[in-house]
């Protein structure tokens, strides 16, 4: 199985978007990251669904966890207001790096060892071109575990 049959359509943002769509869109469809494309279309970064979740956390709760006990519910409610006028580029680690991107001809344990080796929830597709690269899909963790336990029998517990 090549990476171009296990890459599908996936939710995608720019740099630009809205951090609070960013994270109305990871909730809604539960998940564990977002693939982060710059303006030509090709993929920046990949914002986790962890990282949004630090941002909504007050810094002092950060370093002194034992502070978000004193934090009553009324305040805590308004943790997502830490999103207002923000971009997904805001809510970026400084420490992020490019996605991990595997070439359609990649086979699916390739992509498992890329995904394996960056601890990243999801790989970019990209087909290299003459005219450029273009993204093809997304393989998930998830899918892809769904797919090697498929081929191999086990998926089913009858056989």
């Amino acid at each position: 199985m090549r990476a171009r049959d296990l890459a599908v359509g996936y939710e995608s943002v720019s740099l630009d978007s809205d951090a609070t769509d960013a994270a109305r869109l990871m909730a809604e469809h539960r998940l564990p990251a977002l693939l982060v494309l710059d303006g030509q279309g090709e993929p920046r970064a990949i914002l986790p669904a962890s990282q949004m979740v630090k941002v909504l956390v007050p810094a002092y709760v950060i370093e002194d966890p034992t502070l978000a006990a004193v934090v009553d519910e009324k305040h805590a409610d308004r943790l997502c207001q830490a999103l207002a006028g923000r971009t997904v580029g805001d809510c970026l680690s400084s420490r992020s790096v490019a996605p991990p991107i595997a070439a359609p001809d990649d086979t699916a344990l390739e992509v498992a060892a890329l995904m394996a080796q960056v601890r990243s929830p999801l790989v970019a597709v990209v087909d290299k071109a003459k005219d450029g690269r273009h993204l093809l899909g997304v393989i998930t963790a998830s899918h892809l575990l769904h797919e090697l336990l498929g081929v191999s029998g086990k998926l089913d517990p009858t056989s």
